[in-house]
């Protein structure tokens, strides 16, 4: 689903930590950038790397790969990697950092979590000094409870050079970033920082997903970022999809499509068409599985086909992991996702997860006296190929595992076309000031 790498006007680097399933690895390199070094912890997420021959053990030398070697993945606690050897190399430090929540009560007003890597991704920016820096995090890291602790990350990334001391609590050097004169500090040493709340559909994702992203420039190099900002704009909307499906415009990219589906989607709809706002309509699921960009339409799963076999056929079933699971659940409370509709957020697990995510509501239904209408509608659970394609990864993006480990890995990934949009934007500011006189 993503679009073709760019050839970029000079050799861009990139180190990926907490590198996961892919996602946004994937995406920073389709935006031109050549990784120089590959992080993460997880043994599946590894052997996903390697399935997909984009990666090679490094083992305990330190190198810089060529262009055309495969990426060096580091497996293992990203605590114990040195990358001081990568200084001065590296255009952007990608990562989506897990930050496990904390407590604002106790004795030092603040009991972080162990698990928290943010400080190992501001000892990555001290011993790289990436040119720019990319996180990607869940939206609830800006809820009430956790906003002042968000904040001290923000600062943290501005001033990584200011090191908080070991005996001391977060807001004890909280209190030291802001009593900083940041203009007394050199420009390769600090950065300027912007935070993006954003929904995957805005941006061409066929899924609701909202996510923090968080972009640094190296404060030397005089990037724009107010110009930054212009250049990720959403790209699709709601209000754009409603428009295409009251025109028609959406069901003539999907004629096959039941008249009484359709009838069930219009009656949700406003009779009248909201204004136009120039932007192009959010993707559905069933956009993703009928294929979009270029993807051709993925086979249906037969209802004598739940049975958890992979009928796997180079020339009849060309699509793997497109696998049928039984016994998939609706009750209240956990709903389904619908086909004309952007999926539900893709969450890293395969049964009993909360709302009913993994759950699809097809276009077949059969009779049911108890139910509106006097027809109930069926259901099963989406395939991993189906979610990865909702994650927006590339059909022959092969996943390591078993199911529950593949959706773990798609759970936790970025969409790559998401990625990409911020990936390219940084990709094409630090153009501009390279080209500067």
């Amino acid at each position: 689903m993503s679009e073709s790498s760019t050839t970029p006007s000079r050799d861009r680097t990139s180190v990926e930590l907490f590198a996961g399933g892919g996602g946004l690895a994937m995406a920073v390199h389709n935006s031109g950038f050549r990784p120089l070094l590959i992080n993460e912890f997880a043994k599946h997420a590894c052997a996903t790397f390697l399935a997909n021959k984009k990666a090679v053990p490094r083992g305990e030398d330190e190198y810089i790969p060529r262009e055309q070697d495969l990426w060096p993945l580091v497996e293992g606690d990203v605590q114990e990697l040195k990358m001081g050897y990568l200084q001065g190399q590296v255009d952007i430090l990608a990562g989506g950092p897990p930050c496990q929540p904390f407590s604002l009560g106790g004795v030092a007003k603040g009991d972080e979590d162990k698990r928290n890597m943010f400080p190992e991704m501001f000892r990555a920016v001290r011993e790289i000094q990436p040119k720019a820096v990319i996180c990607e995090n869940v939206r609830g890291l800006l809820r009430p409870s956790f906003r002042p602790y968000f904040d001290y990350i923000l600062r943290e990334l501005e001033l990584p050079f200011k090191e908080r001391d070991s005996d001391s609590t977060w807001l004890e050097h909280d209190a030291a970033l802001l009593a900083t004169d940041k203009d007394a500090v050199p420009g390769h040493e600090r950065y300027d920082v912007r935070m993006f709340q954003v929904n995957a559909a805005d941006y061409g994702v066929p899924q609701i997903r909202n996510r923090v992203i968080i972009i640094a420039f190296r404060s030397d190099l005089g990037v724009d970022v107010d110009a930054f900002k212009d250049s990720v704009k959403p790209t699709h909307s709601e209000t754009a999809l409603t428009r295409s499906i009251l025109s028609g415009e959406y069901w003539d990219r999907h004629p096959t499509v039941p008249r009484h589906v359709r009838d069930r989607v219009l009656e949700r709809l406003p009779a009248t068409a909201p204004a136009d706002d120039g932007l192009l309509p959010w993707r559905t699921l069933r956009d993703a599985i009928t294929g979009i960009d270029g993807n051709p339409p993925l086979p249906a799963i037969p209802w004598n086909r739940l049975d958890r076999v992979e009928y796997y056929n180079e020339e009849k079933w060309p699509f793997k992991d497109h696998v049928g699971w039984p016994d998939a659940r609706i009750y209240p409370g956990h709903t389904p996702n619908e086909y004309d509709r952007p999926a539900k957020t893709v969450k890293a697990g395969v049964h009993g997860v909360p709302g009913g995510e993994s759950v699809l509501l097809t276009d077949d239904r059969e009779r049911d006296g108890s139910a509106p209408g006097g027809w109930r509608y069926k259901h099963r659970y989406m395939t991993v190929r189906e979610t990865a394609r909702v994650m927006t990864f590339p059909d022959d993006w092969v996943l390591s595992g078993p199911r529950s480990e593949k959706m773990r890995q798609l759970g936790n990934a970025v969409p790559v076309l998401l990625g990409e949009a911020f990936a390219r934007a940084v990709a094409s500011s630090l153009e501009k000031v390279e080209k500067r006189p």
